[in-house]
């Protein structure tokens, strides 16, 4: 996709952090768009930062986890703007626990917005999208976490890794057909966001979470350290999105010293599978 002047794009998650910066690039290169996430206070504040004019916005309280309410967000956008060219599925979580730990409620929690709300955006949107016969692209918001595993990050990592097998069956797919469309996958470490303490939204149907062990705890405590250390902003993130896609890249890795953790669990996997010698 090299075109985004008066494009439409669809942001979830664009509340703040990597979601609002991703509005902010659409914004400036022109596009109008669609923003949408569960808070929906903090969507209007969003848009009251951004400043844009109100016929270029579109504000749509959603939660990604509920496949009727996306299905609400791709009818409410095609309706204001009669077309979607980029589709960021950004929403997401984040939570740390030892595996042990995670209840049931909090595997469906974080597969539930993590991975269905990259499902749900895909279904939702792409038809339409092909149907359209203009170039587009889906940007999908995975996570380092989606190429090397963390401990106490289980459910984060799982969801985090299946929207990036998505994502890699998505270009395929796309290829095979001679599909307009494009896709990317977006996998940053770590960026001062708000992602470590998701839990402040999340819903009730999915309960709270239990008491954490002390090595639970611990695991959390460093996690926030870790995301309150990140060198690269939203913004940056956003930037290197946008032009990676310009560029027609799949994989987009922000943090480039990810490179050699991911070099190394791939060699571990070939190493694998080399067939094994007789003695």
């Amino acid at each position: 996709m090299h075109e985004f002047s008066d494009r439409v794009a669809v942001i979830t998650g664009a509340a703040g952090g990597i979601g609002l910066a991703l509005a902010r690039q659409a914004l400036s290169r022109g596009m109008r768009v669609v923003l949408s996430d569960l808070d929906d206070q903090g969507l209007r504040a969003a848009a009251r930062q951004l400043g844009a004019p109100a016929e270029r916005v579109l504000l749509h309280a959603a939660d990604v986890s509920r496949d009727a309410d996306v299905a609400a967000l791709a009818d409410a956008a095609f309706a204001r703007f009669g077309a979607v060219h980029l589709l960021c599925n950004n929403a997401g979580v984040g939570f740390s626990r030892l595996a042990t730990e995670h209840s049931a409620a909090d595997w469906e929690w974080v597969i539930g917005v993590n991975l269905f709300g990259v499902a749900h955006g895909v279904r939702h949107f792409l038809p339409r999208m092909q149907a359209a016969g203009e170039p587009g692209h889906v940007l999908n918001t995975a996570s380092a976490a989606g190429l090397v595993s963390t401990p106490g990050m289980a459910a984060y990592n799982a969801s985090k890794q299946a929207v990036v097998a998505l994502s890699e069956t998505l270009r395929a797919e796309l290829l095979a057909q001679q599909s307009a469309i494009g896709v990317s996958v977006l996998c940053p470490a770590w960026v001062p966001t708000g992602i470590h303490a998701s839990e402040r939204a999340r819903p009730q149907r999915f309960g709270v979470a239990g008491s954490a062990s002390g090595a639970s705890a611990a695991y959390a405590q460093g996690m926030e350290q870790a995301v309150r250390s990140g060198r690269l902003t939203p913004d940056d993130i956003a930037r290197i999105a946008f032009d990676a896609v310009v560029r027609g890249e799949f994989y987009i890795l922000p943090h480039r010293r990810i490179a050699q953790a991911v070099a190394q669990r791939f060699a571990e996997i070939a190493a694998a599978a080399e067939p094994a010698t007789n003695p």
